[in-house]
């Protein structure tokens, strides 16, 4: 993107230092506070991620940006893959997954990894699907990242992505802006003990190049039979794209 977003404005570290600290921050109100932004519609959201994923039966997947987990645990529950893989740069998220992990009894088929989208340490051709959750507009280089799952996707494998969007439709539009730019900055400066952390989020999302744009992303780094979904009139998208 041509005005990277971070979310410290003063710090002169880098956007993937400063996510990092950020998601460290924020770790242990992240679930609760989420919930309560969107919502709940998340969780609906995430449901058809794990409805599209379940379709091409994949027996390897791996869930990037994975956070506290919720999403790989709904994939292992729903779907019949052997081996599941949840992945992120955030210690601190990574501990509460694990914790939720074992409460759910699925140590022995989720593996929660801490790591880089951008530098994955795994073989080409060695995942039958991939999933990110509100975690593309976090990576310092998209275009980097995105050819690295497409390197270790098996051909035919699929990736879905989940992400915040901005609605086109009156009031939709309206309402969007409204919310994104003042009540949940609000909710993140009262409740987050990171006063700067829901107000990056909001900034990064609108800046996201979402819909077609990021289709078009999409098709440069290499995925094909590329397609999106609107999520609630355009407040979240989901993508899928296959690897040729």
């Amino acid at each position: 993107m041509a005005n990277e977003v971070k979310p410290y404005k003063n710090n002169q570290t880098g956007k993937k230092q400063q996510v990092t600290k950020m998601f460290d921050n924020i770790s242990g109100e992240y679930d609760g506070l989420n919930r309560v932004i969107s919502l709940g519609l998340d969780q609906k959201w995430r449901d058809n991620v794990v409805d599209l994923v379940a379709q091409s039966k994949p027996d390897v997947i791996m869930d990037i940006a994975t956070g506290t987990g919720d999403l790989v645990i709904k994939m292992a529950q729903k779907t019949n893959a052997t081996k599941l893989i949840g992945l992120d740069i955030s210690s601190g998220m990574l501990e509460i997954g694990k914790i939720k992990v074992s409460k759910e009894e699925l140590d022995d088929r989720i593996e929660m990894v801490l790591g880089d989208s951008e530098n994955l340490k795994y073989d080409d051709n060695s995942i039958d699907a991939i999933t990110v959750s509100y975690g593309v507009r976090n990576f310092e280089d998209l275009e980097k990242g995105l050819s690295e799952i497409l390197r270790v996707l098996k051909p035919g494998g699929i990736l879905v992505v989940l992400e915040t969007s901005v609605p086109t439709k009156f009031p939709f539009k309206q309402g969007y802006y409204l919310y994104s730019n003042l009540i949940v900055p609000t909710l993140g400066k009262l409740f987050s003990k990171d006063k700067t952390a829901y107000g990056y989020l909001s900034k990064s999302a609108a800046q996201f190049p979402h819909g077609e744009a990021f289709n078009n992303i999409l098709k440069k780094v290499g995925f094909n039979e590329v397609d999106n979904y609107l999520q609630f009139y355009g407040a979240s998208t989901i993508y899928k794209a296959t690897k040729g």
